[in-house]
């Protein structure tokens, strides 16, 4: 049967309340209603031909509590005068809410709206266009509040988000929260307190100008006799955060960066040389650091497509960098090392040589073996040890 029963008019009305679309008239003023349902009713055919099935039929819609049906009057030669459901309408919010039981959701929604519109009334649209986010948000609703008060107060505090002063609210909160108080605080904040170039999670304290916790740079000098403490021992490991580490312009001529800890850690000894341990994708701790500029760089990672992707990037902020160890010839001459790159990348690269441009199109083309990987720390450490000594 194909005729509309009480449960597809409750749908409906379900269908609306998922949309958003009943609680944002509660925040906008305005109104769905009265609202009539979609209602399909038998044919006259039908009516002959199923009498009885169409009077239950009639019975349940018009029992359909907290609607209006409305009926329609035909005779009929054989059952004489009747009346048949011809519309149905929901006359009011109320009605609409209690056909689905969400009374409970409209109060709530309703107390909502009441304590955003004393304190934060900027934020009244946004409620109206995410009022289902907002029922979500319920119970911590009115400590998101607070964070974009206090910041309306204190726009770009420049400390760190553990410094907010806010009953009940501490880091971690903030943390899981970022993604909804982005879209707040966008819509409270005065112009010219949001950094838009800063965007996504990672970038929150960036956006609204909370202090990050600094970038560190950590690093080996592999010449003893410039070593930054006893010349004695080349042992030293590192860590600076990146505003020192720029102004330290350190006396060597060449800098490695390698991706692996452990390669990091058993460099071993090269004259006038410093090793820095890499962290893959991003090389924005080394921004400051112009004097790299005037220094030969050497960036040792996997031979594979995201190997080169990183070489790539390093390029694009230190142009003059050089590959080490990410060679034909050092591919093949560990074929039994080789391994799998779980998800290659396969973008263009523009800033290879010829030759890394060769290699990496046999390794996204999968010409040599299908995701091909050789990871840096299973190269031979005499290969290593030659390959430095080739550098001179």
């Amino acid at each position: 049967m194909s005729w509309t029963t009480p449960a597809d008019l409750r749908m409906q009305v379900s269908r609306i309340w998922e949309r958003g679309e009943l609680l944002a008239g509660l925040a906008t003023g305005a109104t769905l209603f009265p609202k009539r349902l979609v209602l399909k009713g038998p044919t006259s055919a039908e009516i002959t031909e199923r009498f009885e099935d169409i009077r239950r039929w009639s019975g349940g819609v018009r029992a359909t509590a907290h609607c209006r049906v409305e009926m329609r009057e035909f005779r009929h030669k054989v059952f004489g005068t009747n009346t048949l459901p011809i519309e149905v309408w929901i006359d009011s919010f109320e009605d609409a809410v209690a056909l689905i039981g969400k009374q409970r959701d409209a109060a709530s929604f309703a107390l909502l709206l009441d304590v955003t519109r004393a304190r934060e009334p900027r934020l009244v649209a946004w409620l109206a266009k995410r009022p289902l986010r907002v029922l979500e948000l319920a119970d911590v609703w009115g400590r998101l509040l607070d964070v974009c008060m206090w910041l309306e107060r204190h726009p770009r505090p420049g400390v760190y988000i553990r410094q907010i002063d806010i009953a009940n609210v501490h880091t971690k909160f903030i943390e899981a929260y970022r993604g909804v108080l982005s879209e707040l605080l966008d819509v409270v904040l005065p112009e010219g307190t949001v950094d838009f170039e800063r965007s996504g999670l990672g970038q929150f304290a960036a956006r609204y100008g909370f202090r990050e916790k600094p970038l560190r740079i950590r690093f080996r000098v592999l010449d003893a006799k410039k070593a930054l403490f006893d010349p004695s021992s080349i042992e030293q490991d590192v860590t600076l955060d990146a505003a020192s580490f720029a102004r330290l312009e350190l006396d060597v001529g060449r800098v490695f960066i390698t991706e692996n800890e452990t390669n990091f850690l058993a460099f071993p000894p090269v004259d006038d040389s410093m090793v820095v341990f890499g962290a893959g994708y991003g090389f924005e701790m080394l921004t400051g650091a112009t004097w790299l500029l005037h220094r030969r760089i050497h960036y040792w990672g996997d031979i594979d497509t995201h190997g080169f992707a990183i070489l790539d990037q390093l390029r694009h902020q230190f142009d003059h960098v050089e590959s080490f160890l990410m060679d034909r010839e050092t591919l093949l001459a560990f074929k039994s090392q080789w391994d799998r790159e779980d998800k290659q990348t396969l973008r263009d690269l523009p800033r290879l040589s010829r030759d890394e441009g060769q290699l990496y199109d046999d390794l996204r083309d999968n010409r040599l073996r299908a995701n091909l990987r050789l990871e840096q720390e299973k190269i031979g450490f005499g290969w290593v040890e030659a390959a430095l000594g080739r550098l001179g």
